[in-house]
């Protein structure tokens, strides 16, 4: 199992997984079927080998060259038949429309109706197969109702399984919870994902400086956090992507799977576990407010920007 790492927009990964025998992909999180990176000069994809966790293929193309999705898929010499989409947000599924007309036949897969170019619903638990590969479906509510993460893994191979979990979790943080409530949250990422194998986590967004920022500010002593917090810095200042993470190290530093913990209950002021975490993400929001101030209508600016919302026509 071959994963490309795609940087879109302005912080989100997107996902092409290969299944390297019979060459079919599958895409995850399709924001943008045409455009990658947006900053001059950035990397482009790193494609991924589960057994090393080292990233390859460090590909770099001239400033002007609007890089594609579907450029590396020919270039990868494989056949993109599906993408799975983990919530409905536009800078994760607004892409699957061109893209299914691009691709006549193309399988779009999620677990809720609003989400672009659905061509089937989702339901949790249930199990897909790409040749070798077998996709479990996690419904994963918190940030979305109809949050889906996908665990994979690859039959006959030494390569760890991998979850993509969209905004459920990222590195030492996760998503906000905006549709559903704390105790649901809390079982998706404590109950669902932070029960399944301790390896890789491929999360959709590269927000990982100011969650252990934040993750610093709850638990001050915890030195996985410091360590880690050092080695995102480097990374960041050599514009380097962060992920994948894995679970296992996800249950040292993040705080939001940390929720039993007594620093951060002391933190939080609360025992029950989905009262941590509405406190955590109270606090978190705060402290992100506090780190960066909200710009009105940014993110409506940056979906005009690549395309994603038209422009009023004049009257």
């Amino acid at each position: 199992m071959k994963v490309k790492v795609i940087p879109v927009l302005e912080d989100n990964y997107m996902y092409l997984v290969i299944e390297e025998h019979t060459r079919e992909a599958v895409a995850v999180d399709v924001a943008v079927p045409k455009r990658a990176h947006p900053l001059p000069g950035a990397l482009c994809t790193r494609a991924w080998r589960p057994n090393t966790g080292s990233h390859l293929d460090h590909l770099h193309l001239p400033n002007s060259h609007p890089f594609q999705l579907l450029e590396i898929v020919g270039r990868e010499g494989v056949s993109l038949t599906t993408v799975l989409t983990t919530h409905h947000h536009w800078d994760h599924a607004r892409g699957n429309t061109e893209l299914a007309r691009l691709l006549p036949g193309l399988v779009v897969l999620g677990a809720d109706e609003r989400i672009c170019a659905l061509t089937r619903r989702l339901a949790h638990g249930e199990e897909l197969r790409f040749g070798a590969i077998h996709v479990r479906c996690l419904l994963t509510p918190g940030h979305t109702s109809g949050h889906m993460s996908y665990f994979l893994w690859e039959d006959e191979c030494l390569d760890p399984p991998a979850v993509f979990s969209g905004d459920a979790l990222s590195v030492a943080g996760c998503g906000s919870c905006l549709e559903t409530t704390a105790q649901q949250m809390y079982h998706s990422l404590v109950e669902t994902l932070g029960t399944l194998p301790p390896e890789t986590v491929f999360c959709g967004h590269e927000h990982t400086l100011g969650n252990l920022e934040f993750a610093q500010k709850v638990e001050p002593c915890n030195n996985h956090v410091k360590a880690k917090l050092s080695w995102a810095k480097k990374r960041d200042e050599d514009d380097v992507p962060t992920v994948p993470s894995t679970l296992g190290e996800e249950l040292l530093y993040n705080p939001f799977l940390r929720v039993a913990e007594e620093p951060v209950c002391k933190f939080t002021g609360k025992v029950a576990p989905a009262e941590v975490l509405e406190v955590l993400c109270r606090e978190r929001a705060s402290f992100e407010q506090a780190a960066e101030p909200l710009q009105p209508q940014a993110r409506a600016l940056l979906a005009l920007q690549w395309g994603l919302l038209s422009m009023p026509r004049p009257k």
